[in-house]
C-alpha cells in the first residue's frame, strides 16, 4: 500500500478483546442461575467473596483471560494422605458428605462449594397405598363382575339373578308373614263411646260350659254364658215339624227365660244341627235367642204372633233401607219378593234378614219343603250358619263379638245381644 493513499481493507479484528473493554454477552441470551434445592434443616451457606457472580460481569471488573492475572496468588495443591485422598489444610476443613436420614450420603451437592443441597422428598399418593389382602380380594373382585356385566353374558345374565333373588326374598317373607297372620285374632269394631262395653281386649281363650254352675258377671271381653244343652233328634223327621222332638226341653227352659216354647224349639234345634254340620263353631241357643229378641221379640213385633208352626203372622217388614233417618241405603234387589218392595230392600222375618243375605244363608228347618224367611225354625238355623262362616268359633270372644258386629255392624246393639244371651244362659240355669 503507498503511503497517502486511502485503503479500503479492514483492519484485521484482535484474537482477544482488550483487558480493559467489558464482555458482552451474546445477543438474545440471558444467564439463567440454577436456584439449588436446599434442604430446610441445612441453613444457607454464607456468601463468599470468591463466590461467582450472577449475572455477568460488572462495569470495573476485569475478567480474567486464559488464566490467572499478575496480582493472584496461586493456591498450592492439597497434600495427598497415605489413602491417595487429599488432606484437610489447617485454614479450610474438607467438605462434609451431606447424609440423609437414613444413613446414606446424598450425592446432590451445589456445584463448586462444599454446601449440601437436600434430597427430593417422596411423597406416597393415594393410589400407592398398600391395602390389606381381604380388600384387595374385594377390589378385585368388584372390577372383575364390573368388566363381566359390560358383557352380553353378563348382560343376560344379571338381571336375571337379581329377580330370582327378589322372588326368593318374597318368597321368604310369605312364608313367615302370611301364616302369622292366618293365626292373628281377628280385629273387632269396638265403638270407644259406648260405657261399660263388653268388647274384648286381648287373646281369646276358650270358655268351658259347666251345666249347674254359677255364672259370674262376665268380665271385658268375655262370652255370655251357654244354657241348659237342649235334648232331642238331631235330624229332620219324615212328615212333621222336626223342633217338635225338643217339646218338653221348650216347656221346661221357656218357662225359666221368659221364652214361648215354639221359639225355644226353634232356637234349641238350630243349636243340635250345627252341632253335627259345624261342630267348631260351638255356637248356643242363648245367643241365637238373643239376637230373636233384640230383632222381633221372637216374632212378636209389629203386633205379629209366632204359630204352631214357627211362622210369624203377619209378616215382620222392617223400614226402608233408604239412607234416612241413620238406615243404609240399599235399592232393591229381589223384585218385592220378600219385602213386598220394588224401590229399596227391607229387613224381612223374625230374624231380620236383608233379602240378599237370605239368598246365601237361607234355609229348610221345619222339613216343609221352602225356605221361608218369615219361619223362626228357618231363620233361626240361617241365622246359625252366618254366624258360623268363616271358621269361627263361638266359644272365642274375638270370634264372637266379631259374629255380632258382621250381623249388624253397630256397638249398641253387639252390646244389647250380649246382655240378653247372659240373662238367658243365668237362667236357664237356676
Amino acid at each position: 500500500m503507498v503511503s497517502g493513499e486511502d485503503s479500503t481493507v479492514r483492519p484485521l479484528r484482535a484474537a482477544t478483546p482488550p483487558e480493559d473493554a467489558p464482555v458482552t454477552p451474546r445477543r438474545g441470551w440471558i444467564p439463567r442461575p440454577r436456584r439449588p434445592r436446599r434442604d430446610p434443616a441445612v441453613p444457607p451457606a454464607a456468601p463468599t467473596d470468591d463466590a461467582p457472580q450472577v449475572g455477568g460481569p460488572t462495569p470495573g471488573d476485569t475478567p480474567q483471560v486464559g488464566g490467572p492475572t499478575p496480582g493472584d496468588t496461586p493456591q498450592p495443591a492439597p497434600a495427598a494422605g497415605p489413602d491417595g485422598k487429599p488432606e484437610p489444610t489447617a485454614d479450610r476443613p474438607p467438605p462434609q458428605a451431606a447424609t440423609d436420614p437414613d444413613g446414606e450420603p446424598d450425592s446432590k451437592t451445589e456445584a463448586g462449594s462444599g454446601t449440601a443441597v437436600g434430597r427430593r422428598r417422596r411423597i406416597p399418593f393415594a393410589h400407592a397405598v398398600r391395602l390389606p389382602p381381604p380388600r384387595q380380594a374385594v377390589g378385585a373382585a368388584t372390577r372383575a363382575t364390573r368388566a363381566w356385566s359390560r358383557r352380553p353374558s353378563g348382560r343376560l345374565t344379571l338381571p336375571g339373578l337379581f329377580l330370582f333373588g327378589l322372588v326368593a326374598a318374597t318368597a321368604a317373607v310369605g312364608a313367615v308373614v302370611v301364616p302369622n297372620a292366618v293365626r292373628a285374632p281377628r280385629p273387632v269394631a269396638v265403638d270407644e263411646t259406648a260405657a261399660g262395653s263388653g268388647a274384648p281386649t286381648g287373646g281369646a281363650t276358650p270358655v268351658p260350659v259347666v251345666p249347674g254352675a254359677t255364672v259370674p258377671t262376665p268380665p271385658l271381653g268375655s262370652l255370655p254364658p251357654g244354657g241348659t244343652v237342649p235334648t232331642g233328634p238331631t235330624g229332620p223327621t219324615v212328615g212333621g215339624r222336626p223342633a217338635d222332638a225338643l217339646g218338653d226341653w221348650a216347656r221346661v227352659t221357656g218357662s225359666k227365660v221368659g221364652i214361648s216354647p215354639i221359639a225355644m224349639q226353634a232356637y234349641g234345634y238350630a243349636e243340635l244341627v250345627l252341632a253335627q254340620t259345624n261342630r267348631s263353631c260351638q255356637l248356643s241357643w242363648t245367643t241365637l235367642a238373643a239376637i230373636g229378641y233384640v230383632e222381633s221379640r221372637h216374632g212378636q213385633a209389629n203386633g205379629a204372633t209366632l204359630g204352631p208352626d214357627g211362622r210369624a203372622v203377619p209378616e215382620i217388614i222392617g223400614d226402608p233401607l233408604d239412607g234416612q233417618g241413620g238406615r243404609s241405603l240399599i235399592r232393591d234387589t229381589d223384585g218385592g219378593l220378600f219385602d213386598r218392595d220394588t224401590v229399596y230392600d227391607r229387613a224381612i222375618g223374625p230374624m231380620q234378614f236383608i233379602p240378599t243375605t237370605w239368598e246365601q244363608v237361607g234355609a229348610d228347618a221345619d222339613n216343609d219343603g221352602r225356605k221361608d224367611p218369615h219361619d223362626l225354625d228357618d231363620t233361626a238355623l240361617a241365622a246359625g250358619n252366618y254366624l258360623c262362616q268363616g271358621g269361627r268359633n263361638m266359644t272365642i270372644p274375638g270370634d264372637w263379638w266379631g259374629a255380632i258386629l258382621s250381623y249388624n255392624d253397630v256397638r249398641r246393639y253387639a252390646q244389647d245381644v250380649f246382655d240378653k244371651a247372659q240373662e238367658y244362659g243365668r237362667a236357664s240355669r237356676t
